[in-house]
């Protein structure tokens, strides 16, 4: 049985665009797997603290003497969410766009989930993914377009999760996006007109294609 983790970034919840988004994405994929699971882990609430001294310390050690610190505080936190990440066949993100980049709370979870030793190693030659890859998901809402031609805003955020994602070992990382969501309730919908169009497209696509989104161990 295959599972989906879901993650939602944006304080606003469910009202949020790219919750809604990241439920779009998550139906398609629920057509392709009747059966899967999802696991849904809020973000925006705020509940998720950043790293503390121990694991600072500890990611700070050699391999030999990190066993010595008792997996408590942010390094037993950590193992939760790389666990419960090793455990999805496929992963929704739905974040806000803050300041051109990540939102803090997306960004705090991206510091334990990055862990050297655990998801990725260190090698002379740059760092070692871990993880096993799997399609990731990420639904983007923005104030303003970020992207082609019309674009009114840098982006830090797609360069960054690809990047990041990719040092951990998953590659397969698809953007889908509502930009411009600060204008007029009518350039609004037709924005996520277009945003449910692409994804009704790249999960069609998939479709066809032999189901390329079957994780490959």
């Amino acid at each position: 049985m295959k599972s989906i983790l879901l993650i939602n970034c944006s304080p606003r919840g469910e009202a949020a665009e790219s919750h809604w988004l990241s439920r779009q994405i998550v139906e398609h994929l629920l057509r392709l797997e009747p059966t899967a699971i999802v696991t849904e882990r809020r973000l925006g609430d705020g509940t998720i603290p950043h790293i503390d001294a121990q694991y600072a310390t500890a990611l700070g050690q050699t391999q030999k003497a990190e066993v010595e610190f008792a997996p408590q505080g942010s390094m037993a936190y950590s193992e939760e969410l790389v666990q419960e990440l090793e455990r999805a066949d496929f992963v929704v993100i739905g974040t806000p766009m803050h300041n051109f980049t990540v939102p803090s709370v997306l960004k705090a979870w991206i510091d334990h989930i990055a862990r050297v030793r655990r998801t990725f190693d260190m090698a002379p030659d740059g760092k070692i993914a871990l993880l096993a890859d799997r399609p990731v998901f990420v639904a983007v809402s923005s104030g303003a377009r970020y992207s082609g031609d019309r674009a009114r805003q840098p982006d830090f955020l797609t360069p960054y999760l690809t990047f990041v994602l990719g040092m951990i070992g998953l590659r397969r990382v698809t953007f889908f996006s509502v930009e411009g969501t600060s204008s007029s309730s009518e350039r609004l919908s037709k924005v996520r007109e277009e945003a449910v169009f692409a994804i009704k497209d790249h999960f069609f696509a998939c479709a066809l294609f032999e189901r390329p989104l079957e994780l490959e161990l």
